[in-house]
């Protein structure tokens, strides 16, 4: 089994202490830092490899949300706080789970398997990898053998995804940041709500991908990737 290496992120020491203490009580998780506050995790995840941030939410100087947005491609979250206001806010960033402290281990146990479904997704029909060159998704009480190669966009719906294909949409649960750790490499994120198929863009208008009659938006923070791999400037 892969072991999960962890960040604990939160102001209040005794918090951290126990979430370290969960973690340490399970064999796949390994407990790759702590930090007290937004900077120094930044600092922690640039230099060491976290496959899930135990994040709280309410901190000096800057809430955890506010961490969250700053991060071009966070690793798998789960919010730990006291303020269940924040729960619907928190699954707008593709949050795993929402941790309501207190917290038993058992509820604690719970969040972590859906982070390492999250980070390692199973066939939905029999715990193996999906077969190369195909997606798996459940949907409607199915499961679907969608070929990557008929991928046109992916995109996101808060707690869904949508396939866009030309067979049409199929919708399943499900978020891109998990897909965008598997998908092959001619699958770019454009923004924070779609992935493309790079060989199904036909052209660029202003801040716009055209797919067809599609009309997929290039978020700010991903708009210098998508020229760099879709629309390179020919040098000399």
């Amino acid at each position: 089994m892969s072991v999960l290496n962890c960040l604990i992120v939160d102001d209040e020491e005794l918090a951290r202490r126990l979430v370290r203490s969960y973690c340490e009580r399970l064999p796949d998780l390994r407990v790759a830092g702590e930090a007290p506050n937004p900077v120094a995790a930044g600092s922690i995840l640039r230099t060491t490899p976290v496959d899930l941030l135990f994040l709280d939410i309410q901190m000096p100087e800057m809430t955890g949300l506010d961490f969250l947005a700053t991060l071009r491609q966070p690793p798998a979250v789960i919010l730990t706080t006291a303020y269940s206001e924040y729960a619907l806010e928190g699954y707008e960033f593709d949050v795993v789970d929402y941790l309501l402290k207190p917290f038993s281990f058992e509820r604690f146990v719970r969040a972590v398997g859906k982070a390492r479904d999250y980070r390692f997704p199973p066939d939905p029909g029999t715990g193996a990898p999906p077969p190369p060159g195909v997606q798996l998704v459940r949907a409607d009480r199915k499961v679907y053998r969608i070929p990557h190669a008929e991928i046109f966009y992916i995109e996101s719906m808060r707690e869904y995804v949508a396939y866009h294909t030309p067979r049409g949409r199929t919708v399943a649960l499900g978020s891109l940041r998990q897909l965008e750790e598997n998908l092959p490499q001619n699958f770019l994120r454009v923004h924070k709500s779609f992935i493309v198929a790079t060989d199904k863009v036909e052209a660029l208008d202003g801040n716009q991908l055209q797919i067809g009659e599609a009309r997929i938006p290039v978020g700010g923070s991903y708009r210098e990737e998508v020229l760099r791999r879709l629309f390179p400037r020919e040098e000399g």
